[in-house]
Order: C-alpha cells, then structure tokens, then sequence
C-alpha cells in the first residue's frame, strides 16, 4: 500500500485530516489532497470534514482540566469553515468597487458623529450611571456603504466584516487601518457574512489570508495601509493558501465568488445618488466641521470624480 492507500484507509476509520496527518508525518494539506480527490468514495469525503471524535482529552497532575488554545481546537475543522464562508459570503461586483471604492470619505472608525448640519455632535448616555459621553462612529457607515455597494437591504443574524485590519487575536491593538478614511467604508474591504461565522474572520489568520487574496484577484487590490504593507507584498506575489476555495478567483481562474452580488441599475443609481451627495457637502461651506481637505485626499487617492 502507498501512502494515499493509508490515508484512505485511516479515513475510512474515522479518523479526521488531523489525526492522519498526525499519524503517518504527513501536510494537513497533502492529506486534505488526497481525501477530496477520492471524493466519489463517500467515507472518504465524509471524513475529510468530520469532527473528530477522538482526540485526548488530559488533566494536569493537580487535577486541572486542560483546554487548548481555541484557536488550535478548531484548526483541525478548518475545512468545514472555509466551506461555510465561501458558500455564505456576499461580494460587491467588481464593477462596483472600480465605480465607486470608498463610500463615506468623511469618516471612519472612531469618528465624532455630527449632526446634518456638522454643528452639534451626537452624544451617548449611560443608562446606569448617566453619564454622558461623545458618541465616535462605530461601523454604521461601512455598513451603509456595504448594504448600498450591494444593492441590498438590511437582514437580520447578517455582519459585516472588514478584510484588512492589524492582527491582534487579543484584540488588544488599535486597528488603524478601519481608523483611515481611505479604507474604513472601501466595498472592497468587507464582505457580509451570517453573524456567527464573523468570529473566524476576527480572529483565525488562515482564514484572513483567504478573504484577502480573494480580494486580490476579485479587484486587483491589496490594502496600502502601512500596518499591513508586508502582507500586502505576499500576497501580490500570488501564492494560493491552503484550502483556498475552488469557487474563489486566482491569477488563472477569472471568475467572481459564487455569491457576488449584481452591478445593478439599483447599485449605479446609489452610486450616482452618494457623488452628488459628496459633492454638496464639499460645496456648503456653512458645514464648518466637515472634513473637506480630508474628503479631497480620499477621492485623490482613489481617483473618484465626483
């Protein structure tokens, strides 16, 4: 028997990719290979995306119960969520993001909130303790921007999520890149997905790589801020991770993410609609907080005419 065989055959036992590869010294992507293409055998598919059921479970001599890293715990299911989110995801078209990239130059993450007039800014109270503070944009405009890049409405148990951000699974850093201007509400930096698949994208690296390179080959783009310039450069290099989805564009295969959505006359029509809102709060200058020479810098840097 050749290895594929015994990967066969372990599969057939019910034991995960994981475990395999464990096993016989192997890739987790090698052994991921080799069941998906022996699919036509339906224990060997269903194995390559089963749970496993029979990993060690340990306690310290003190008696405590060991937990691992979650992040490790589900590593091995990674199949299963990719599957999930290349099968749920909703992408702006391409046309779309080229028409119109950024959506609300005047803000970003972190923001004061204004009123219509730019005058009074928006403030919050503590229910319990009453007090009162400033009110800083939260991700209500790239959700905005999303729902209109879409050419859709908003629906309950569904996120947005930014692609490119600072890394930190402590999520102890300040995101600096959601915090500029030029990629906090960018249709090209977010994708919509059902609300408990949002975690994965937060906090799992593999899984930020695929959102990213997808990005790359769907609009050409990798994000210029320079907290992720390096990771920018790799991806620019065009090497495919492992368990990158099928159905997801590369340099070889052209084609947009199964549920991208239409450049429809409803999505131009938004487009046209926010220009000539744009254009009307560069040219009132009675708006003494609205940040025009921002707003210029953000339409230069993505060449948008208004």
């Amino acid at each position: 028997m050749n290895i594929s065989d015994n990967i066969r055959l372990l599969a057939k036992e019910g034991l995960s990719v994981a475990d395999i590869a464990r096993r016989l010294d192997k890739r987790y992507q090698h052994v991921y290979n080799v069941l998906k293409a022996g699919r036509t055998s339906s224990a060997a598919h269903s194995a390559a995306v089963k749970v496993s059921d029979n990993r060690k479970v340990s306690t310290k001599r003190d008696g405590r119960f060991v937990v691992p890293d979650g992040l490790e715990e589900l590593r091995d299911e990674l199949p299963i969520i990719t599957m999930m989110i290349a099968r749920s995801a909703r992408w702006v078209h391409p046309d779309t993001f080229h028409a119109m990239p950024v959506w609300f130059p005047e803000t970003a993450r972190g923001q004061l909130v204004y009123d219509a007039t730019w005058g009074r800014v928006y403030k919050n109270k503590n229910r319990e303790t009453g007090a009162v503070t400033e009110r800083n944009e939260p991700n209500i405009k790239a959700g905005q921007a999303l729902m209109a890049a879409l050419g859709a409405t908003k629906t309950v148990n569904w996120t947005v999520c930014h692609i490119w951000g600072v890394d930190d699974p402590k999520f102890g850093k300040s995101n600096r890149v959601v915090r500029d201007h030029r990629f906090y509400s960018c249709v090209g930096n977010m994708i919509w997905l059902p609300t408990p698949l949002k975690g994965f994208t937060d906090s799992m690296p593999e899984i930020k790589r695929m959102l990213r390179v997808c990005a790359f080959h769907l609009y050409g783009w990798t994000c210029q801020h320079p907290d992720v310039e390096a990771e920018a450069k790799e991806i620019q290099r065009g090497e495919i991770p492992p368990l990158y989805p099928e159905s997801w564009p590369t340099r070889e295969r052209r084609c947009n993410p199964p549920r991208t959505a239409p450049f429809s006359e409803r999505v131009q029509r938004a487009i046209t609609k926010r220009k000539s809102e744009i254009q009307r709060l560069l040219n009132n200058h009675s708006l003494e907080n609205f940040p025009r020479d921002r707003v210029r810098e953000v339409l230069e840097f993505w060449k948008i005419e208004l």
